[in-house]
């Protein structure tokens, strides 16, 4: 009997380690993840961690590799962008796949090879080997070269349930091979966006009938709805998304058939009509809706009365009808996020909405480009049903609601103090009242732990920066520039250390810049200038490595990018789902906002919002009083884009180790005391667009007129009359 347990074990134990594995990771399919690593074709080595020189290295523990832990065998290939291809590469680093190198992990369920230039399989090692692999279930292949024939073998694949081909680059529209795509009976969602297809696509769409998912934002397609007639036999859909495209006229009655609809983004269309005589009152299922930019008749709130799950409403550049002035007026639904840019004023009025008044769960609210004016109210916690005067003032429920983590009331003209009663939302991540006519002080007693972005720019406060940020230890942007402060930079920012977007430009603020900014390991953008500060510009700069945020893989919660924004811990809540990885982030449509922040360089004032936000890093530090020399140890930035000293009273050289700024675009050192020659070695910096050191006491010959030191014309060096040498 104990013979027989014991050998009964062993038998399990072999099952759950099999001999051919390798601590954990089958050698079979390690000897194919070095295969396909060798076949990449590539001198850029992302898979560092994918290591043949140990025969004992466990490939479950290698990058982009995801094992079960109970058998060993690979479960999920995250490939995204493992080449180094742009897109300007395409034409010249191709890469043609061997699918047999996939054969081996018989237990794979999740492959993604987007990003990577793929133009097609080696012959006869195509996709229908792929269809061995039988609990394969979800393929990305986004941003390649899909072609018809690729698609042609896709149907071979029947466990697929989701389908990524977004942003494939396609010299012609892709006649989409449906009758192959329709033999996968299991295939769930289907995502096209940016894709070249052609709308014949959507009169066929209508086979693909297990279809839940469907998307094809930004794909080129034009002309009305009505005819298509395919796409209304998707039943099942439960998201549908057309952004992006051209489509106009009116939205087809047929699309009253998709009763199980929960997400539908028609923005950034040229859809028409009432919404009234649309399929929209029937989507009983409905939780997020997207309308933005698009030319509907006005929109009245009642439209929606019946859509009791709706969570989420766009409405950016349409107009909204409030019927609720005259009476108390209750909706059949609770919103957790509105969108309402430049729809709900006129220049004859200026009233917030009275349909918010009851609204009671919400937790993000985007109004700007409203016309609001009148004060912030100072009674946000009292009962906000009790007062029904609302003219001119922000509605009492954002003191109520301390879910709210997100308020955007920009470019309005609201006016008078900011509450003390924003300090009650413990739960606020993301605060924009900027260009409006706010004055008076900071509140001191802003203590949030959540926050990250605030913005307060372009108003008229007044007074010190009070210690009101001290605690706010996840803050990463604070934008007061354009305001009247004055005072010195407080110590206590050296304490935040999750800082790197500070701006305090057009201010009076005085004093020596303090040593605790060089303790902001993180900053990226620094804007001092056009203040008062005096002594020298601190050595220990240097120590702050200036890198764009992209760069040092930081993504902020708030960085929005297209309508597909960064909120995930709201959105994943209202849809029971979770945020991918930036990139190609598919899970949900997001909030349409962009942080958005100004910052001069190449001698204009630029404005940066979204990821291109995450490229930018600079340091401005002009229209002072510093004086001193320029410190060399500037010249360790390697990665700064932008460096403004101009318009002070700095004397001595232009230290030679600036010619280490690498990725420096714009140098203005102009309007100083400087002297001496210009350090020839300046020449070597490649990507310098904008150069001025105008006005300074140099004396010798001008750089050598090579690269990008022979686009620059006498503007950049005028008002140095020792200087000489041949300008254009």
């Amino acid at each position: 009997m104990e013979f027989g347990i014991f050998v009964w074990w062993l038998l399990l134990l072999a099952a759950l380690f099999p001999l051919s594995s390798t601590y954990g990771c089958l050698r079979e399919e390690r000897e194919a993840l070095l295969q396909l690593k060798a076949s990449l074709n590539s001198s850029y080595d992302s898979l560092t961690s994918w290591n043949s020189s140990h025969e004992e290295s466990n490939c479950c523990d290698w990058e982009y590799v995801m094992c079960d832990n109970t058998t060993g065998h690979v479960i999920e290939l995250h490939l995204y962008h493992v080449r180094d291809v742009s897109i300007s590469d395409y034409e010249i680093e191709v890469w043609y796949l061997n699918a047999s190198i996939f054969l081996p992990f018989q237990e794979l369920k999740y492959l993604d090879l987007s990003g990577n230039g793929i133009f097609g399989w080696v012959p006869n090692e195509g996709f229908e080997r792929l269809s061995r692999l039988t609990k394969l279930e979800v393929l990305r292949l986004g941003i390649n070269h899909i072609n018809e024939s690729f698609l042609s073998s896709l149907g071979q694949i029947l466990s697929l349930k989701t389908l990524y081909l977004r942003n494939n680059l396609l010299e012609r529209p892709m006649n989409f091979p449906i009758s192959e795509l329709r033999r996968l009976k299991n295939l769930q969602e289907l995502y096209l966006d940016s894709s070249n297809i052609d709308k014949s696509f959507l009169r066929k769409v209508g086979a693909m009938t297990s279809l839940n998912v469907l998307t094809i934002r930004g794909c080129g397609l034009n002309g009305s709805l009505p005819i298509v007639q395919g796409l209304c036999e998707l039943m099942n859909l439960q998201e549908l998304d057309l952004s992006q495209n051209n489509f106009e006229e009116l939205l087809p009655s047929c699309l009253a058939n998709m009763t199980e609809l929960q997400i539908f983004d028609i923005s950034s269309n040229r859809f028409n009509a009432s919404i009234d005589l649309s399929p929209l009152p029937s989507f009983k299922s409905l939780e997020y809706l997207d309308l933005s930019h698009n030319y509907f008749n006005p929109i009245t709130f009642s439209s929606f009365s019946n859509l009791s799950k709706l969570e989420v409403i766009f409405s950016d550049r349409n107009k909204l009808v409030d019927e609720t002035l005259s009476q108390k007026w209750n909706l059949g639904f609770q919103l957790k996020v509105f969108s309402c840019s430049s729809c709900l004023s006129t220049k004859f009025s200026r009233r917030i909405t009275r349909f918010l008044h009851y609204q009671f769960d919400l937790q993000v609210i985007i109004l700007p480009h409203n016309n609001f004016s009148g004060q912030f109210p100072t009674w946000l916690l009292e009962n906000n049903t009790s007062n029904n005067n609302l003219l001119g003032m922000l509605p009492r429920w954002m003191g109520d609601m301390t879910s709210l983590t997100d308020i955007v009331v920009t470019k309005n003209q609201l006016e008078a103090l900011i509450p003390v009663e924003l300090c009650n939302l413990k739960s606020l991540s993301f605060l924009d009242l900027s260009h409006n006519n706010l004055n008076g002080s900071i509140p001191f007693c802003f203590n949030w732990s959540e926050i990250q972005h605030v913005h307060l720019n372009k108003n008229r406060l007044t007074g010190p920066i009070t210690s009101a940020f001290k605690s706010c230890s996840n803050l990463v942007t604070l934008n007061l520039r354009d305001n009247y402060l004055t005072g010195n930079i407080p110590d206590w920012i050296g304490n935040l250390s999750s800082f790197s977007i500070l701006l305090l430009e057009a201010n009076y603020l005085q004093g020596k810049i303090p040593f605790q900014i060089c303790l902001l390991g993180n900053l990226s953008l620094l804007d001092l200038s056009h203040n008062s500060f005096f002594g020298q510009i601190p050595q220990c700069l240097s120590n702050i490595t200036f890198e764009p945020t992209y760069s040092k893989s930081f993504i902020s919660s708030m960085s929005f990018m297209s309508s597909y924004s960064q909120i995930s811990d709201i959105l994943s809540r209202i849809f029971h789902s979770t945020m991918e990885v930036y990139l190609e982030s598919d899970v949900l449509p997001m909030v349409d906002v962009l942080q958005e922040v100004e910052f001069t360089t190449k001698n204009i004032i630029l404005s940066y919002k979204g990821d291109i936000l995450n490229y930018m890093s600079g340091i401005d530090l002009s229209c002072n009083k510093l004086e001193g020399e320029i410190p060399a140890e500037l010249g360790n930035l390697s990665s700064i884009h932008a460096l403004n000293l101009s318009f002070n009273n700095l004397i001595g050289s232009i230290p030679t180790q600036f010619s280490n700024l690498h990725q420096i675009e714009s140098l203005d050192l102009s309007h100083n005391n400087l002297d001496d020659t210009i350090p020839p070695q300046l020449i070597e910096l490649n990507s310098l667009a904008v150069f001025n050191v105008a006005h300074n006491n140099f004396w010798g010959t001008t750089p050598e007129r090579k690269a990008q030191f022979g686009t620059f014309d006498e503007s950049s060096y005028e008002g140095n009359p020792l200087l000489c040498g041949p300008i254009a």
